[in-house]
């Protein structure tokens, strides 16, 4: 039924259904705006958060310390984030000052640079050492020194939430678990040694680079990470 206005019009508005929902939607937006991402004009503050690791090595007889300082963006905030923002080595052997001043000021430029930085971490990894790397303790392979400044690196970022461990799965648990209790029963009445420790004829593994790999039931398997050709 139609409704006759007598009155006179004097004035009009639009009325939004959703003008609640709308509201939600700009405070949302307009919070999301305010959190700071990582990028070049972002200002070092007077104190940052440091670790420093300790790299011991047969190519020298001065271990290195590399610090990786970390700036905390959005602090107190649901978007508070941890990323790095600057490295630096250290060491007493004088032999590779310049190549270690120029690595840590371009590793630390692209931290600030913000974005995806994971990528460092393989391309570090995959510098060999012409005149050949060396393993470290515990029989992990590293092809050249700044292969292990990459592996130092990789810590850091998994430290900080930026790589996420994946782990291994339940079925590489219960065998690695399996192979390394057969390998310490093997060892009952020979020679003392660590459990934490790997035979050592054991061959490298391709997947960890660790000196983890022996030959048992037939089959080579790796006692640290759980590779092998019959799984």
């Amino acid at each position: 039924m139609a409704t006759k206005i007598k009155d006179k019009i004097v004035g009009f508005e639009v009325v939004q259904e959703n003008n609640d929902e709308e509201k939600l939607k700009a405070a949302e937006a307009e919070a999301q705006s305010n959190v700071v991402q990582m990028h070049e004009k972002v200002e070092r503050p007077e104190m940052l958060l440091g670790t420093t690791y300790k790299i011991s090595t047969p190519l020298s007889e001065h271990a290195l310390y590399v610090t990786v300082n970390d700036i905390v963006l959005n602090p107190n905030t649901e978007h508070e984030l941890r990323r790095p923002f600057e490295m630096f080595i250290n060491s007493k052997n004088m032999d590779h000052f310049q190549w270690i001043v120029a690595l840590t000021r371009i590793i630390s430029a692209v931290f600030r640079k913000g974005g995806d930085i994971n990528f460092l971490v393989e391309e570090l990894r995959s510098v060999f050492d012409p005149s050949g790397g060396y393993f470290k303790k515990g029989g992990k392979y590293m092809p050249s020194l700044v292969a292990e400044i990459g592996d130092v690196l990789e810590s850091h970022l998994r430290l900080i939430g930026l790589l996420k461990d994946e782990g291994l799965d339940e079925h590489q648990k219960k065998l690695i678990k399996e192979k390394r209790a057969e390998y310490e029963s093997m060892l009952k009445g020979a020679e003392e040694k660590s459990p934490d420790d790997f035979p050592g004829g054991a061959k490298l593994c391709h997947k960890c680079s660790t000196k983890a790999v022996i030959k048992m039931d037939g089959c080579l398997t790796c006692l640290n990470c759980g590779e092998s050709k019959c799984s």
